[in-house]
């Protein structure tokens, strides 16, 4: 009998036979280890496994590579490739992110932001914003020395200045400070919260609402023992900002009232 080809040619042993084919699993993708006899679907992937579920909910485990079959084809299961980060569309402050350009000089006008906490969420939130438009942002460390900043800075015309202050409410120390310094190329303005702290959503750092603290009780050391911090020291007093400053992940985390009052500080400084 005469064959078209040679049946002893290379590869004769695999002739007819299926090939198996590398496929990236996916959630719910079906397979079946014939080792085992186990059919289930895929439920999720970890440390070089692929996690099976089948259809009465018992669960196994099975290393990634050959030896399973998927719509009656044999293949071998391999981790779906990882994606690129997408860059981001949006700074934190919910502004678009533009073209990067070179750096800019600093502008002639100016922001100072009374406390340090204060100063520390501002920039995390509004910075690319800011240095986009070239406004620096400066530290004032109380609402007494404000007189004198002012005084010193000269605001004009192309020179403005804004100032965001701490707790910010009428009838207080911080007001009339605010109405002796105040004029057209300088605005003034705050936030109402007891503390900047206030200013993130409860829901953040895992609470209802932030707690009432009695007069006599330091109101930082009472919202970290809230939140089951130390509060012995100022080193415990600063752990517990960073580590609510580090549940904030862009404007949407912040109470209304502090977003609403820096976009009005920065669009005075830059019209």
């Amino acid at each position: 009998m005469r064959y078209e080809r040679d049946v002893l040619s290379p590869g004769w042993q695999r002739a007819g036979k299926p090939v198996t084919v590398e496929t990236p699993v996916s959630v719910g993708m079906v397979v079946e280890d014939p080792t085992s006899g186990f059919c289930g679907a895929v439920v999720r992937w970890e440390n070089g496994l692929v996690v099976l579920e089948d259809r009465k909910g018992a669960r196994r485990s099975f290393p990634f590579g050959p030896g399973f079959w998927l719509d009656g084809q044999p293949v071998s299961l391999v981790p779906p490739p990882r994606q690129r980060p997408t860059a981001p569309t949006h700074t934190a402050s919910g502004s678009r992110v533009g073209v990067v350009g070179p750096a800019k000089v600093a502008a002639a006008s100016r922001i100072y932001v009374e406390g340090r906490h204060d100063a520390e969420l501002v920039e995390k939130i509004w910075g690319d914003d800011l240095r986009n438009e070239g406004v620096v942002v400066e530290f004032l460390g109380g609402i007494d020395d404000l007189p004198a900043i002012v005084a010193e800075f000269a605001p004009e015309p192309g020179r403005k200045l804004g100032v965001l202050v701490d707790h910010l409410v009428a009838g207080t120390k911080e007001t009339r400070i605010v109405e002796q310094v105040g004029s057209a190329h300088v605005l003034i303005t705050g936030h109402p919260f007891i503390d900047i702290w206030q200013a993130v959503r409860p829901e953040r750092v895992g609470l209802e609402a932030w707690p009432s603290v009695p007069r006599d009780i330091e109101w930082k050391h009472g919202i970290s023992r809230a939140l089951g911090r130390p509060y012995a020291s100022q080193a415990d007093i600063a752990a517990t900002w960073q580590w609510i400053l580090g549940r904030v992940r862009d404007w949407r985390d912040l109470e209304p009232a502090l977003p609403r009052e820096v976009e009005r500080l920065i669009d005075f400084v830059t019209t």
